[in-house]
């Protein structure tokens, strides 16, 4: 497969991103570049995303949402969950310092 072909990125059972439209353009057969023409966003910003060097920003979910029949939530919350996982890797150790709050007993 080309370099300019998009590519599936696998990490554990999380996906990227990008994944969730990665199987598709590869059935139709579309380049980074061809996508980058049809939302009207400029090929490095593609790239950066499928690459992740880059997250979906509100103005790409809309794009994205648009052209692939989607909302722009879909695309928001697959960024937010992308976000949060690698949040709790990196945070891993101070969270298992933080102790949880008890709650009084009967309430």
């Amino acid at each position: 497969m080309q370099s300019s072909k998009l590519r599936i990125l696998v990490l554990g059972e999380l996906t990227t991103l990008v994944a969730a439209f990665l199987a598709s353009l590869r059935f139709h057969k579309m380049s980074q570049s061809d996508l980058a023409k049809k939302i009207r966003v400029p090929y490095q910003r593609i790239n950066e995303l499928v690459n992740g060097k880059r997250g979906i920003t509100p103005a790409t979910a809309l794009r994205l949402a648009r052209f692939f029949g989607t909302s722009a939530g879909f695309w928001m919350n697959l960024q937010l969950r992308w976000d949060l996982f690698h949040a709790q890797r990196a945070e891993a150790e101070e969270l298992k310092r933080i102790q949880k709050i008890r709650r009084p007993v009967g309430v």
